[in-house]
This record gives structure tokens, C-alpha cells and sequence, in this order.
């Protein structure tokens, strides 16, 4: 029992002070506030949006894409549409000249691992886009989206953009979970990029050239996984463009996505994301998952060890039990942890979420601990479809 404690103390002191190295980084990165420059050239962008009945999502997309201050000629909006049983095509025909495709009509028949990927590798073969981004049917954008986007990219030229998104929570208290995880990761998602490290982004709010998509081949050698059409992409990237990958950081260019409603679907999206950990090309990646993932299963488990053993230990001038000794560990990764997210929430605007951040502690390390066993050895549904 010592033992596990010295070691549950070690893997916190390490876990906090990853947190640390990642505050920095986000710290590091410079708020983007320049214009596009008005003489010159504006890059011809598509949008690529896969959809799958979305009837009820895809307007407040659309007219959010409609509303974009970047000219209407120097953009073009393709939505692939899922194999949908509602109205996803109708309403995406309603929004002239956005055009929709169907990925039925590119199959030669019989299911495939990955629709997503196939969705947006048609999109791109049938766009005109230099610069290709991809968005959720679900989310929608603020005005000066594109814009903003036009204007990093041409005055750093980078090969992939990486762009924050946001999740639009209710009171409902698995949306505001979702919100404060998300809201982490994606604030070491900035951190890591700026860091060099090329960990996380998210297939929401992505951006890269068409010339860095042929040249990695799109998505072969890696159309096979079910997930993976964000990240698996950019890493492939990294490896041909060293130095090409940016974090563009902007209040201007945050994309809202939707929450998902329930605690189920809430593990199906997170064992979803799990399920392409041990594929990542980059293996920095692996000893940062495993330090987590070890850190939070012990932590799990340290309380139902006080059916064997109540033993009491000096601490801080006292005696403290086993789930005395459990509350301090708490208490000293949810300071850590909330150290790390202050500035991303000023960035986000949730501040006033973090006075919920401790109450999620419990179900934050059990999620951690479930969805990462089910990622790696377990099967989800996604869309309908169950996926092993």
C-alpha cells in the first residue's frame, strides 16, 4: 500500500508538471487579430462538411457559412451527405451554390470502415479549393471565419492550420462535463502544437492546402481506422512537412459544436476518439497517454482498497487514512489541472465554468479509465452504425 502511494505522488508530480509545460505553451502562442490584406490574393477555399442525417444541425451551419464576410466568390461549400434518412439533402439543395454530394453514388458496395474519410476524400477530389477546410454538420461559425483564416494562412503559409472549437453547453450537467473536458483538450491541443509535439487537433475546425493532402496520399494507409480523419491526417503531414503545422488562434475563428445528450452517446464519442491512440505515427504521444491513463486508473482504484487495508499515514502534520490520502491526490489535480485552464477559459470565455471544474473530478477519471480500456478493446456506435 506504501508503495502505491509513493507512486501515485510520483505520477502527480509528473502529470502536473506536463500541465505546466502545456500552460506555457498555450501561454505562448500570440492572439491572431490581423485582416486579410486587402491587395492581396485571396486563396480559393472550400469548405468540406460530411453529414449524416443532420437536417435538424445543418441550417444554422449553413446560414452561419452564408453570412462569411470573405468574398462569395473565392469560396465553395461541399457537403457530402452520409447515406441520410431524413432531409439532409433537401435542405443543403435549398442553400444556391452550395453543392452536395452523395457518398452512395462513390461506392462500389459493401461497407467500409471509415465513411468520414471517404466522405472528405471525395469532397476534395471534386473541389477547387488551394486551401481545404473541414467542418462538422453540426457546429456553426462566426462571420469572420474564412476570413481570418485567409489572413494566417497567407502571411505564414503553413500546410495544416489547426483551429479551436467550442462545445455550446446548456445547464444540463453532461453538457457542461463536455464543455470543461473539451475545453481541456483543446487547450493542450494548442499547447502541444506550439510546442512542436503535433498531438491532438480536431477534424471541427481543420484546415490544410490541397497540395499537403495529395502529397501524403489523403488518407491511404490509414482509411482503414474508423476515427482518425483529423489527427492520423496530421501526423502524416507532419512527417512530409516538418515545420508545416500551425495553431491559429483567434476568438474569430472559434467554431461552436454541439454537445452530445446523453451519458451514453457521451461514451461512444470518447471511446470513438480512444480508438486510434495506438496508431498515432507520432510516438511521443504514447507515454504522455499512458502517464494519464495509469495516473487515473490508480486513482480510481485507491479508494477500494480500504476493504484490505485502512491503514493511517503522516501527512501535513496529521494522520490521514487511505481515502484521506485519496482526497489530497484529488484535491492536488484538480489545482494543477485548474492551473492549466484558466487561461484557455479567459481565451473561451467559460470562466465561469470552472467553479463546476471539481464537482466533474469523480466522473472525469472514470470516463478516462472506461473509454480508454473500450477504445483499445472494446467496440461503439457512431451514427447509427456499430464499430469495432
Amino acid at each position: 500500500m506504501t508503495f502505491l502511494i509513493i507512486l501515485l505522488f510520483l505520477l502527480l508530480f509528473v502529470y502536473a508538471g506536463l500541465l505546466f509545460y502545456y500552460r506555457s505553451g498555450w501561454k505562448n502562442i500570440p492572439v491572431f487579430t490581423s485582416l486579410y490584406p486587402g491587395k492581396a490574393k485571396l486563396p480559393f477555399i472550400t469548405v468540406i462538411i460530411p453529414a449524416r442525417n443532420e437536417a435538424s444541425n445543418l441550417p444554422t451551419l449553413l446560414d452561419s457559412l452564408m453570412a462569411q464576410n470573405y468574398p462569395q466568390k473565392s469560396f465553395e461549400v461541399i457537403v457530402i451527405d452520409d447515406h441520410s434518412t431524413d432531409d439532409t439533402v433537401t435542405i443543403v439543395q435549398q442553400y444556391f451554390p452550395f453543392r452536395v454530394l452523395s457518398l452512395k453514388d462513390f461506392l462500389a458496395g459493401g461497407a467500409i470502415n471509415s465513411y468520414k474519410k471517404k466522405a472528405i476524400e471525395i469532397g476534395v477530389k471534386h473541389s477547387s479549393g488551394t486551401l481545404i477546410i473541414t467542418t462538422d454538420a453540426d457546429c456553426y461559425a462566426t462571420p469572420a471565419w474564412l476570413q481570418t483564416i485567409a489572413s494566417f494562412y497567407t502571411m505564414y503559409q503553413p500546410e495544416l492550420i489547426v483551429m479551436p472549437v467550442a462545445i455550446n453547453c446548456s445547464s444540463k450537467a453532461i453538457e457542461i462535463f463536455q464543455a470543461l473536458d473539451f475545453m481541456t483538450l483543446q487547450g493542450i491541443t494548442g499547447a502541444a502544437i506550439d510546442k512542436k509535439m503535433h498531438s491532438m487537433c480536431n477534424g471541427a475546425n481543420l484546415a490544410y492546402t490541397r497540395k499537403a493532402f495529395e502529397a501524403v496520399n489523403g488518407f491511404k494507409g490509414i482509411d482503414t481506422i474508423a476515427s482518425g480523419d483529423d489527427m492520423l491526417l496530421m501526423h502524416k503531414i507532419a512527417l512530409q512537412f516538418p515545420g508545416g503545422i500551425a495553431y491559429l488562434k483567434s476568438p474569430s475563428v472559434i467554431v461552436q459544436t454541439e454537445p452530445v445528450h446523453t451519458v451514453k452517446a457521451f461514451f461512444n464519442q470518447r471511446i470513438r476518439w480512444a480508438s486510434k491512440a495506438d496508431k498515432y505515427e507520432d510516438k511521443r504521444i504514447f507515454p504522455v497517454l499512458l502517464l494519464v491513463y495509469l495516473f487515473n486508473v490508480m486513482l480510481m482504484f485507491l479508494p477500494i482498497t480500504v476493504i484490505f487495508s485502512n491503514s493511517q499515514w503522516s501527512m501535513f502534520n496529521g494522520q490521514l487514512s487511505v481515502l484521506g490520502v485519496w482526497l489530497v491526490l484529488l484535491l492536488l489535480k484538480t489545482v494543477a489541472e485548474l492551473i492549466f485552464l484558466y487561461p484557455v477559459a479567459i481565451f473561451f470565455n467559460k470562466q465561469q465554468l470552472l467553479w463546476l471544474f471539481p464537482l466533474a473530478q469523480p466522473f472525469h477519471i472514470l470516463y478516462t479509465v472506461v473509454a480508454g480500456w473500450l477504445g483499445k478493446f472494446g467496440s461503439y456506435e457512431w451514427k447509427e452504425r456499430k464499430v469495432k
